[in-house]
């Protein structure tokens, strides 16, 4: 079995897709690598594939005109996105950065669209894509206008183990307290005072560049 095929077949969109549906996909993958710190597109780019994280991790930001800097997410293993811009055939409204080194799996437009007309495992899963993408972005204004700072590093961690948006984390992540920050909008100082707190409450347990979460559910919900 080829490198492409064992990808896709490990792909949770892929579970319920018939055999001649997984042949498909495989013809219209390609993979590439970002080095940790690249813009693999800016606000405004076309990018004409929906994309992958093997290994590594993304973040997807913006910046507004008056120069305030905002994390929409971070996309590690497992990690599906850009399904909106693909479909509504557009230029990215964001930028995406690698801060770490990534590895994509990029499925072209043509495929996709294949896909999206022919399969019904394929549609039933971007509806629940979508529908957990809206939650966390509606989410993410709501921590950047009234939650603490601590209280934001605890919920961007906690959404890093959505199973619908990132199926590879597991109970655990590989994750620096710096790349954290970025996710959270915030220093690597705060964020490592921040994952004190939390572990001090029992929330979680944190290692030299991984976090072991332990209260998923009070991460989720956390206020501070």
């Amino acid at each position: 079995m080829s490198m492409a095929s064992d990808l896709v077949r490990s792909a949770i969109w892929a579970r319920e897709l018939s055999a001649d549906e997984i042949e498909r996909a495989r013809r219209g993958m390609t993979e590439r690598q970002f080095p940790k710190g690249s813009y693999i597109c800016h606000r405004g780019d076309r990018l004409d594939y929906w994309t992958g994280v093997v290994t590594g991790l993304v973040k997807i930001s913006a910046i507004s005109r008056s120069g305030k800097a905002m994390t929409f997410a971070g996309v590690g293993p497992g990690g599906w996105f850009g399904e909106g811009s693909v479909l509504k055939d557009e230029p990215r409204k964001y930028d995406l950065v690698a801060i770490r080194d990534t590895r994509f799996v990029m499925l072209n437009k043509a495929t996709f669209f294949w896909l999206y007309e022919n399969s019904t495992a394929f549609n039933r899963f971007l509806v629940r894509q979508l529908n957990e993408r809206m939650g966390q972005f509606i989410a993410t204004i709501e921590y950047d206008r009234i939650l603490d700072p601590k209280a934001r590093v605890a919920r961007n961690l906690s959404w890093l183990f959505n199973p619908v948006l990132y199926p590879g984390a597991g109970g655990h992540i590989e994750i620096t307290q710096e790349e954290l920050g970025l996710l959270a909008g915030v220093s690597r100082q705060v964020a490592n005072r921040s994952l004190q707190a939390l572990e001090e409450e029992g929330l979680l347990q944190v290692e030299h560049g991984r976090i072991t979460v332990l209260e998923l559910d009070r991460l989720a919900d956390y206020e501070g």
